[in-house]
Parts: structure tokens; sequence; C-alpha cells
């Protein structure tokens, strides 16, 4: 054998020897102290665990509360081109007298940031005129009386137009509805 062996042979002796001795002093201990270490066992897993629970719990809400912070990140990046779009419309509105390309130009630039928008998620709800009142979709922001019969508790017009963002209702369409 050589002399690593034997120094691990005996280390393994040794670990059986002090198993051994810890074996007889439980079987020593009465059953009373045994129930006591039993309980001072638990009680430190208990702790343990709660203690890990706890770091885990303080853990997610900071990650939590760090995701709200940059959730709105992405859309942010994506708007900022349309933001210089605008910028750069606006110089060009000062320095230009021709309205039909200030006008051509805001239309590219409103175009832009709708799409973008669609590309994030966002959807315009469609119109509702002459159909019923969803509340899902709607917010009666008044009553009128009905031209006709058939338009009575109908959508007559459309204030402002509704959006969704991955399908959830995120502003309501506010309508006036017919009495």
């Amino acid at each position: 054998m050589s002399k690593e062996e034997k120094v691990n042979e005996e280390e393994f002796e040794q670990q059986e020897e002090q198993a051994q001795d810890s074996k007889e002093e439980t079987q020593e201990l009465s059953a009373e102290e045994q129930a006591i270490a039993k309980y001072n066992e638990i009680n430190d897993k208990y702790l343990r665990l709660y203690s890990d629970f706890e770091n885990f719990r303080k853990r997610t809400q900071k990650e939590k509360v760090e995701l709200y912070k940059t959730a709105g990140e992405d859309v942010i990046s994506a708007i900022l081109p349309v933001i210089d779009d605008f910028e750069r419309a606006q110089k060009a509105m000062k320095e230009s007298d021709d309205i039909k390309g200030v006008k051509d130009g805001l239309k590219l630039v409103y175009n832009k940031l709708t799409s973008t928008l669609k590309q994030k998620g966002l959807e315009e709800t469609k119109s509702a005129i002459n159909k019923d009142f969803d509340l899902e979709y709607h917010e009666a922001i008044t009553q009128i009386p009905a031209p006709s019969k058939k338009l009575v508790g109908k959508v007559i017009d459309e204030v402002e137009k509704g959006y969704q963002l991955n399908g959830k209702v995120i502003r309501f369409t506010k309508v006036v509805v017919g009495k």
C-alpha cells in the first residue's frame, strides 16, 4: 500500500470510531435529552428554512420593483426615433413655407409612431358606431335622444378612441349612447 492509501484508511477508521462513539453517546442519553436534541435539530432546520424563505421573498420583491422600473424601457427606446423625427419636423416647419410638405412629413411621423406601437402590441379598438353599447370596451360619457328607435342603446358617436395592449383594454372608447 502507498502512503496515501494508508492515510486514507486511517482517516476512514477514525471517522468510523467517531460515528460509533456518537451512537453510544446518544444511546446513553435519556429519552428527555434525546427529545430536546431532536427539538433543537428540528428548530434549527425550521429557522434555516424560514431564513431562506425570507431571503427569497426579499430578493423577488426587489426584482419585481426593478422590473417595474424598467418595464417600459423597450417601448421608450422604440419611440425615441419618432421623437427625433418630430424634432426634425418642427425645425422644418420653422424654415419652410411649404404647407403640403409639412403635412406630408407629419403624416409620415404619425404613421411611424402608430406602426411602432403596433409592433409593441397596441391595437386600436374597432369603431362601434351603430353597434350595441358594450361595457367591456366602451365608456359612455353622455346619452342623447336616439334619432331612431333602432339606435336606442347603441353607440351614436365616438368621442375618443379606445386602445388594447396585447388583447387587454388599456383605454376604453368614449362614446355617446342613444336613449
